[in-house]
């Protein structure tokens, strides 16, 4: 009878609620422990992401500087034969000089073309971003939740 009496007046939830408040800064605790691990994963991941592309961009950039390389070599012959070529053209021009006015050409046709080059290059290299922006989004995301659950 003591029992039901003590389920009517509502004494054992009392009683629980009570050991649901104990528990309640060991919830706290683990909560602030996901978070952090959840954090520290997301760093991790940011990590990851920043090696690989700055892996790709170091492995693109000793790619074209070896291009640049063989690529120069090439221009250098191509532009002395260039530059044979336009000097036969001025036959009425004493050698010295002829050959001086087929250098200058050449010269100036190759800077326009070098420098035309240069420019498109360095616009997509602008254009390209090596922060990773998905990791950065995520974190955002997560600042805002934290934010959110912090003032709840």
């Amino acid at each position: 009878m003591a029992e039901m009496e003590r389920n009517a007046t509502g004494a054992a939830p009392a009683v629980k609620h009570h050991a649901d408040l104990e528990n309640l800064p060991a919830l706290f605790g683990r909560l602030g422990d996901d978070v952090v691990k959840l954090l520290d994963t997301k760093i991790s991941l940011l990590r990851v992401e920043l090696r690989e592309e700055i892996a790709a961009y170091v492995r693109g950039l000793v790619l074209l500087a070896f291009g640049a390389g063989v690529a120069l070599i090439g221009v250098v012959l191509l532009s002395t034969a260039l530059a044979f070529f336009i000097s036969s053209l001025f036959t009425g021009i004493e050698p010295p000089n002829h050959y001086a006015l087929g250098f200058l050409l050449t010269g100036a046709l190759l800077a326009i073309i070098g420098g035309g080059i240069a420019r498109a290059m360095k616009k997509r290299l602008a254009a390209q971003s090596v922060v990773p922006s998905q990791s950065l989004e995520e974190l955002r995301k997560d600042k805002q939740w934290l934010k959110k659950e912090i003032q709840s």
